[in-house]
């Protein structure tokens, strides 16, 4: 095993476990405190004012350590610009919601537009200065790959977006965002290193800037990640999967960001249709679970079991 998989664990870990004490408390100072919903879970009241914007945590160990190794890893550049760019609009949202005061943060549109943007600049980067094929790993094929012509580009929004705004709806429960993103940054770099990609520095900053980050975001949570975080966790998965040709890996890995993102829209779709009649008792889905009474550590432990059994079956599969 080479320093450069163990040294960014370490490095990454290191900032973010002296960032949390200096960035906690100025959180509170400016009263960036979670607000939570009247008509939510009951038990998450009490987290109200709990600091969140916490993610600044995580990207500055991600962008730290990146920078490091950028020099001799130019293949990390693509990913580490994912991972701020959606970073940099999850930060916008919560600075609106959290300072400003405007509730809803970042419009609809206006978040769509932005990561229509960074999405597209990423697919250029790969596509016409990295050199990436955009062909897809197939899952369990001895290394054959899938080619889909022109929807290839169409296909890379759809799964960008799709990663970024299903890790965005998983971070709902102490250390549940973090717990599952954290097996995901483990799967990526067991690939990595078996396939010489270049990408494991900045998958192993992810491990640690997580597994610093956990320390104080596990229940009771001191911190919550907020839109800062999860957003770029998600460009991070997203970017990852890519630049290793394995987007088809998400679905298998990132089975919880699919499902929790899946349950929104069957939730919103069933509501209006059926005038007021819901599927799950509260949408996504980890709300839901809550509801029937399991503890919010006991979904986070069974949801991060689930991945860690699906990032072994993935590691199968390539």
């Amino acid at each position: 095993m080479n320093n450069d998989v163990i040294i960014p664990v370490l490095i990454s870990f290191a900032i973010s476990l002296i960032l949390g004490p200096v960035v906690i408390p100025f959180l509170r100072k400016l009263k960036m405190g979670q607000t939570e919903r009247e008509e939510g879970v009951q038990s998450h009241l009490k987290k109200a004012g709990t600091p969140t914007m916490g993610g600044i945590i995580i990207l500055a160990s991600i962008i730290i350590t990146s920078l490091l190794y950028v020099k001799e890893y130019s293949e990390i550049i693509p990913i580490l610009f994912l991972t701020v760019g959606f970073g940099i609009i999850g930060f916008l949202d919560d600075y609106l919601k959290v300072v400003m005061k405007r509730s809803d943060g970042l419009y609809p549109k206006q978040k769509m537009a932005l990561q229509i943007v960074v999405t597209a600049v990423f697919a250029y980067y790969i596509v016409k200065v990295a050199h990436v094929p955009l062909t897809l790993l197939i899952p369990f094929s001895d290394g054959k790959y899938l080619d889909v012509g022109w929807a290839a580009i169409p296909l890379l929004f759809i799964a960008v977006i799709g990663t970024v705004n299903g890790t965005n709806f998983t971070d709902g429960l102490d250390g549940l965002a973090s717990s599952v993103t954290v097996l995901v940054a483990t799967f990526f770099t067991v690939v990595a290193i078996g396939t010489k990609s270049g990408v494991e520095p900045i998958t192993c900053a992810v491990v640690g800037a997580l597994l610093g980050f956990l320390l104080f975001n596990v229940y009771p949570a001191s911190v919550f990640m907020g839109d800062t975080g999860s957003l770029a966790l998600g460009g991070f998965v997203a970017g990852t999967a890519y630049m290793m040709q394995m987007p088809l890996y998400i679905i298998i890995v990132g089975l919880i960001y699919l499902v929790e993102v899946a349950s929104v829209m069957i939730q919103v779709t069933y509501f209006k249709k059926t005038g007021g009649k819901r599927i799950f008792k509260m949408a996504p889905i980890h709300h839901h679970f809550e509801l029937c009474g399991w503890s919010e550590t006991r979904v986070v432990a069974v949801f991060s079991i689930i991945t860690a059994i699906l990032c072994l079956i993935a590691l199968m599969g390539v």
